[in-house]
């Protein structure tokens, strides 16, 4: 179900937090994959099935290059574009974070993320790949970096889920972050980018993250003259904490031209 809210500007807390500010060194991942990944929740499990059916509708055939943006401690948006990749360059900031990732793809991700790739694979060409652990070992590659300083018409294909919301509570950098990230894409590359609705902030292990609250009139004015072929659904709360009140998933191709 496609989300139609009413137009609205977007909502920052009094005081700036940008990105800058925010302590991503202290990003504790281990912390954050056990209370969001741990098990498969609802919410997850549809923003699954919107991005495998959108990928099987768009990706052209490969071997392609992806990205994914601000992987944190997530790895179900990469394995999303694993069966038309050649490569998958996991973008990401927190040096605690870049540890994470590169030991899980490394040596083989943890058993948790089975149930997301079962998810994958209700559907071709997902079940064709054997071995998908070794599959991402070979084809991921973690860079340190910042959805800031992408590098222009990069990529074939990607994702950033649940950054630019995220990162900041400023309006402008959260319209950068979407700006940045569709410009490192080549043109008529597919995306997916996944937002927290009206979030006001989040705690990992104790320690306090910035957020800014947006529905999806925001994510769709920040994207359209980027994009086309642009649907953005809503995925109601699961109550995965408290201060925001959905997920929202935006689906597309990078406009060419």
């Amino acid at each position: 179900m496609t989300a139609h809210r009413t137009p609205h500007t977007i909502v920052q807390k009094a005081g700036s937090s940008g990105n800058s500010d925010a302590p991503w060194d202290e990003f504790d991942p281990t912390a954050y994959f056990k209370h969001n990944y741990q098990i498969l929740r609802p919410d997850d499990r549809a923003i699954i099935c919107f991005v495998r059916d959108h990928f099987l509708s768009t990706a052209p055939s490969g071997p392609l290059h992806g990205v994914d943006v601000g992987s944190g401690s997530n790895l179900y948006p990469a394995l999303s574009m694993v069966p038309w990749c050649s490569d998958i360059t996991l973008v990401e900031r927190s040096s605690q974070n870049v540890a994470w990732l590169q030991n899980e793809v490394t040596n083989g991700y943890s058993a948790e993320w089975d149930q997301f790739w079962d998810v994958l694979t209700t559907r071709e060409p997902y079940r064709r790949v054997p071995d998908p652990r070794a599959r991402l070992s070979a084809q991921a590659r973690v860079q340190r970096g910042s959805v800031f300083s992408l590098p222009s018409e990069t990529w074939d294909i990607g994702t950033m889920f649940f950054v630019a919301c995220s990162i900041s509570n400023l309006a402008g950098e959260f319209n950068e972050a979407t700006d940045r990230f569709l410009a490192s894409l080549r043109p008529g590359a597919p995306f997916a980018m996944a937002f927290m609705e009206n979030s006001d902030g989040y705690d990992v292990n104790g320690q306090g993250f910035p957020a800014v609250r947006v529905e999806s009139t925001d994510v769709r004015r920040a994207l359209e003259s980027r994009s086309s072929k642009l649907v953005i659904e809503r995925i109601p709360s699961e109550s995965l904490r408290s201060g925001y009140t959905g997920m929202l998933v935006a689906l597309g191709r990078k406009r060419s031209g």
